[in-house]
């Protein structure tokens, strides 16, 4: 058995079928990127062509759980098989929103420097800029504001 296949199994997919769900209603390429599995990932998208649409119970998309793992391998194999960086949950929010709300600043810089629209807002009318967290992703998101960012 391959580690891709234990990495199914010991989560409770069936390693020869096709991945969706397991018994728990988790889909493999969220709980790969919430795990920060690069290599989980890349094998999800690429050789399954797993379905970048998916969500969580909240709501949420893989990139999301890629930024709560603040895994930038994984932010990155999302982005570049084409996920939607600028996916809004139920409620609004992105995954920027999310990383600045968290105080993720490496995650907030590259999804910025990929393009996220920083000007979203959630249904309460926050933007990630109204949520930083912290200094840091508070100047970052100052920074681009104001027309200037560098990462």
């Amino acid at each position: 058995m391959t580690p891709f296949e234990q990495w199914l199994e010991q989560r409770g997919f069936a390693p020869f079928s096709e991945v969706t769900v397991n018994g728990r209603g988790e889909h493999a390429l969220i709980l790969a990127a919430r795990e920060g599995r690069g290599n989980v990932l890349m094998h999800l998208i690429r050789d399954l062509g797993a379905d970048l649409g998916v969500c969580d119970a909240y709501g949420n998309n893989a990139l999301w759980a890629a930024c709560f793992a603040e895994s930038a391998e994984c932010v990155e194999l999302l982005l570049q098989a084409g996920i939607d960086i600028d996916y809004q949950n139920p409620s609004g929010s992105t995954a920027l929103i999310y990383a600045a709300s968290a105080g993720k600043q490496r995650i907030v810089a590259q999804l910025l420097a990929a393009g996220a629209n920083w000007r979203l807002t959630t249904e309460d009318d926050f933007s990630a800029l109204d949520l930083a967290a912290n200094r840091q992703c508070l100047q970052i998101l100052r920074d681009i504001s104001r027309g200037g960012f560098s990462n």
